[in-house]
């Protein structure tokens, strides 16, 4: 048995940035790595935030249309807002 405390799903969804960054100290990153083992929907969860990354992280502000770009900044500036 694993002497680690568990987290929950939403705690992990909660730590994926820290994660995927290796920002989380070690105790944390096997504890969150102990729950994606046993659970195959935060492990789906994790990867696919993972791929939007790879993905998005190879776009560039040059290669989005200015109407993206403004659309994007609009979206993140009204983000707040909205909750």
């Amino acid at each position: 048995m694993n002497a680690l405390p568990g987290l929950d799903c939403d705690q992990v969804v909660e730590l994926v940035t820290d994660l995927l960054e290796g920002a989380l100290d070690e105790v944390t990153a096997e504890r969150v790595h102990v729950h994606l083992a046993e659970c195959a929907g935060c492990a789906t969860y994790v990867e696919q935030i993972r791929a939007t990354v790879n993905t998005l992280g190879a776009v560039t502000p040059q290669a989005l249309s200015t109407q993206a770009q403004q659309d994007l900044v609009a979206a993140f500036r009204d983000f707040h807002r909205a909750s």
